[in-house]
């Protein structure tokens, strides 16, 4: 009989980027590893200040890859999607697919639309590699994310979360760059609860667009509350300028939440530092 996994583990290296333990998965959620510079022109430019808390040789083995969007550096830059496209396996929007697939490298690179699943125990659908470290019946669903304003989508590009669930494993919910609650209740009303909440937050902003891109601290708040989450890894709060809101509004925020499972609704997870986190 199988049983429930307590817990999963997390190593945060900056910005959205992190190494999500998973059901015997090592899977890196928006690889990022440039060191700090910037990028493009004025109104979207992007500007890193940190580099990443581990190096991408330190993390160990990965077997894939989960990006929200392929177009905007501070969710894969050039090192992170180098990196990426040697993997075994890369999950990312339809548009992203066909933009990494292009670039060569060894990783099977897949596609999906909003709410599209592939079984992560079938090595058809992701190669052997990972099929054989999935667990049984292991499905990974693209979610519906939207990165600000409805006005400001075509600009903003395409953009996914994601779900992770498996029989007598941990459900975990990865928002990617979504800015919108309502967008999270629909998740919550489809899917129905989570064990694990890992928030894309930082109400990232730019000059010409007078809205949050990413959840602030109070929208990741209500989506936590929303997805009913054991537990809340925040992300994406660190690293680049235009993350206009950092850990400390997070945890002034959660202040007081407390989790089902014991201790605070959001969970410590310091940089650099491998965490279990327990569901």
């Amino acid at each position: 009989m199988t049983t429930i996994s307590a817990s999963i583990a997390v190593t945060v290296v900056g910005g959205p980027t992190a190494l999500l333990e998973w059901a015997g998965l090592r899977l890196l959620l928006d690889p990022t590893f440039d060191e700090p510079r910037r990028y493009g022109d004025e109104p979207d430019a992007l500007e890193k200040t940190a580099p990443p808390a581990v190096a991408a040789a330190d993390l160990g083995h990965i077997d894939a890859a989960l990006v929200s969007h392929h177009h905007h550096e501070d969710n894969l830059d050039l090192a992170g999607r180098d990196l990426a496209i040697s993997l075994p396996l890369v999950v990312t929007t339809a548009a992203g697919a066909r933009d990494l697939a292009a670039r060569g490298g060894t990783a099977r690179v897949i596609g999906l639309d909003d709410d599209e699943a592939i079984t992560l125990d079938d090595p058809t659908v992701v190669g052997s590699a990972v099929a054989d470290r999935a667990p049984e019946g292991a499905r990974l669903i693209a979610l519906p994310a939207q990165h600000g304003p409805d006005q400001w989508a075509e600009r903003l590009g395409p953009v996914c979360g994601f779900l992770l669930h498996a029989p007598g494993q941990p459900t975990v919910y990865v928002s990617g760059d979504n800015s919108e609650v309502t967008v999270v209740e629909a998740v919550a009303a489809r899917y129905g609860h989570v064990d694990a909440a890992l928030l894309f937050a930082g109400a990232a902003r730019v000059d010409d667009i007078d809205a949050p891109l990413t959840l602030t601290a109070e929208r990741a708040r209500a989506a936590a509350l929303a997805l009913g989450a054991r537990r809340v890894v925040g992300l994406h709060v660190d690293q680049w300028t235009h993350f206009s809101e950092g850990r400390d509004a997070l945890e002034r925020e959660f202040a007081g939440l407390n989790s089902s499972a014991g201790g605070p609704l959001l969970a410590a997870t310091p940089l650099g530092v491998r965490t279990e986190v327990a569901l």
